[in-house]
């Protein structure tokens, strides 16, 4: 043990060893020297230049930040409406700077751009249909709606529903009904289409619309074409009644005028001279009631409106009701029949919606 602190002492020089036995494990130990830092040489040109502005990175090329990593649900909403915000400026901006660039080119300037759309990027349609060909124009001349279009025969729709309809099935029937002119309702009692239909027959019925509805509201309409079909089922949706529309005037008696949008493929014509022909062909223009199928993504959306002349240049609307939206299901030749008819075209979602540019009407 002497041995050892005396190799400690002769090791590290040390002077002396003082105190009791139980403070010669407290040494100290010589420090040991540090390197100093050398300073960088600093140019005379940029002496005067702030660190700060020197080490700035310009805001283009800071990423934007993911507002999503935030975890805090209220500052996330917050910086996301405050980007909305600024995209919105941005946008403004923009267009402020192209209106006055077009201004200042005058004739010269370029054509404005069309906007990419779903429906202007529609998958190309071998059934397209040219107003002026002659092979539709003589299709239209001997189909099933032909006595309707050549004024032969006057338009008196027999409108019914499922059995034992509820309230709202029973109003929206009572709405319809005033929507169509020469259009009679009938309650069913029980009875199959197909024995409605010989005794619509009878009764020189041209049409037979039926509602049918599922956990008391509207979800189909069947469209029967008499005599000889053709007979088409959609799938309603997004029903609204008189009552639920906002500042609603009461629809007239009058004849309204029926506009059809976007109806340009074969499939889509047929459906579109079958909406035709549940209307008479002289609008009265002075009730200035107007029902529009509107098609646009092989939805068809029905509204009612009463159109106001404000001034020579502005017209005011007014919808009726009721309002709802139709999907095409399948399309029958003939009159229903169900078990044994012959299907034109039945729409397979699986099959036919592969792409979200490809419509069928």
């Amino acid at each position: 043990m002497v041995f050892f602190f005396t190799f400690i002492y002769r090791f590290y020089g040390l002077s002396k060893i003082s105190g009791p036995p139980t403070s010669w494990f407290i040494l100290s130990f010589p420090k040991m020297a540090t390197p100093k830092k050398k300073k960088m040489p600093v140019h005379e040109e940029n002496q005067d230049v702030d660190n700060d502005s020197a080490m700035a990175v310009p805001s283009s090329a800071i990423p934007p930040p993911n507002i999503s990593s935030i975890k805090n649900k209220m500052r996330r909403t917050h910086e996301f409406i405050k980007l909305k915000r600024q995209r919105r400026k941005e946008k403004k901006e923009l267009q402020k700077k192209r209106k006055r660039e077009t201004e200042a080119l005058g004739d010269e300037a370029p054509p404005k751009k069309v906007p990419k759309t779903i429906e202007n990027m529609r998958v190309v349609d071998e059934t397209m249909v040219d107003p002026e060909d002659e092979e539709v124009l003589h299709d239209e001349a001997h189909d099933e709606m032909a006595s309707y279009f050549s004024r032969d025969a006057r338009p008196k729709v027999l409108i019914t529903s499922s059995d034992r309809p509820r309230s709202t099935t029973t109003r929206f029937l009572k709405e319809l009904g005033q929507c169509i002119p020469n259009s009679e309702i009938y309650y069913r009692r029980g009875l199959d289409i197909k024995k409605v239909i010989p005794q619509a027959l009878a009764k020189e019925f041209t049409d037979i619309i039926v509602i049918n509805e599922d956990r008391r509201k509207p979800n189909g309409l069947l469209l029967c074409h008499l005599p000889d079909g053709p007979t088409a089922h959609f799938k309603i949706s997004n029903v609204k009644l008189h009552d639920e529309i906002k500042r609603a005037p009461k629809s007239t008696e009058h004849y309204p005028e029926v506009i059809l949008n976007n109806f340009n493929t074969r499939l889509g014509h047929t459906v579109g001279r079958m909406f035709a022909a549940l209307f008479p062909h002289d609008p009265q223009f002075s009730g200035r009631q107007a029902v529009t199928f509107h098609n646009q993504r092989d939805f068809i959306f029905f509204r009612h409106h009463r159109y106001l002349f404000k001034n020579n240049k502005r017209v005011g609307l007014n919808e009726l009701g009721p309002r709802f939206t139709l999907k095409l299901r399948s399309l029958q030749k003939g009159t229903f029949d169900s078990k044994f008819g012959e299907y034109e075209w039945v729409h397979k979602r699986h099959e036919m919606d592969t792409s979200r540019r490809k419509f069928f009407l």
